[in-house]
């Protein structure tokens, strides 16, 4: 029997139309809110990566013998870091996924939003992460901010901080399949992908990547119709994102 824990991104969203996308294919998912909750952290500031365990723990507990984390985004990168973490973790599909760990986005439990801080902990330790620069200069798509170039800028300018801030995806034992966009104009994320690819061959594992030059930050799972944001840019089209979410669905499905 397959578990299927699945992580929405900053949204907050809990993704139960994702997770009953599994359950139609008979694993038993878990559409897991893992901030913004009662008795859980406003933001996405210093999340306990237990949380992530716990699921795990809870699927296992269950009699689940493969467990698989679908995560989008900042949903991605606690996926990513999880599987790094949790060898029980069988496989990870990352949608639009960040090879390194950012910096908080919205307030920790003591409402505070800055002083910047790591989105994650582990053992009760903040896990490195790229810090942010105030002074970023946005760029516009369609009247919406784009945040793209902040991160590639962030990239660049904190070198020393990125490499501590990359995820141990080598330390994996998961498989991996990655999903993202060449016009992803959130963040770069085929180039996020394309570092773990490479990341992982080097330690002399294989990862699958499905992408598309035109596709951008929303990737739609066959029949999703999330909404767009409304206050940043995601790239891409309805077209060109439901298509290589069609092509990913049958590699997701593998790992199932």
């Amino acid at each position: 029997m397959t578990g299927v824990v699945v992580l929405s991104g900053s949204s907050g969203r809990v993704d139960v139309a994702r997770a009953r996308l599994f359950a139609g294919e008979g694993a038993s998912a878990l559409a897991l809110q893992w901030f913004g909750g009662e008795d859980q952290v406003p933001g996405i500031c210093e999340i306990p990566l237990e949380i992530f365990f716990a699921a795990t723990g809870h699927l296992v507990g269950l009699g689940y013998r493969r467990i698989v984390y679908v995560g989008t985004s900042k949903g991605a990168e606690a996926a990513l870091l999880a599987a790094a973490h949790d060898p029980r973790i069988d496989a990870v599909a990352a949608i639009s996924p960040t090879s390194v760990v950012w910096g908080n986005i919205g307030p920790g439990r003591d409402g505070i939003s800055w002083p910047e801080r790591s989105s994650w902990t582990l053992k009760g330790r903040a896990c490195p992460f790229v810090p942010a620069d105030p002074n970023w200069s946005a760029s516009y798509v369609d009247g919406l901010v784009s945040y793209r170039g902040l991160f590639e800028h962030c990239l660049r300018t904190f070198r020393d901080e990125a490499s501590r801030a990359a995820i141990p995806v080598e330390a994996a034992s998961a498989d991996i399949v990655l999903v993202a966009g060449g016009d992803d104009a959130l963040w770069p994320s085929l180039d996020f992908a394309e570092a773990i690819v490479r990341r992982r061959k080097d330690a002399g594992n294989v990862t699958r990547l499905v992408s598309a030059p035109d596709a951008g930050h929303r990737i739609l799972l066959p029949g999703e119709n999330t909404p767009r944001s409304t206050s940043h840019a995601h790239g891409g089209n309805d077209r060109a994102d439901a298509e290589l979410g069609r092509e990913a669905w049958g590699h997701i499905r593998d790992l199932l």
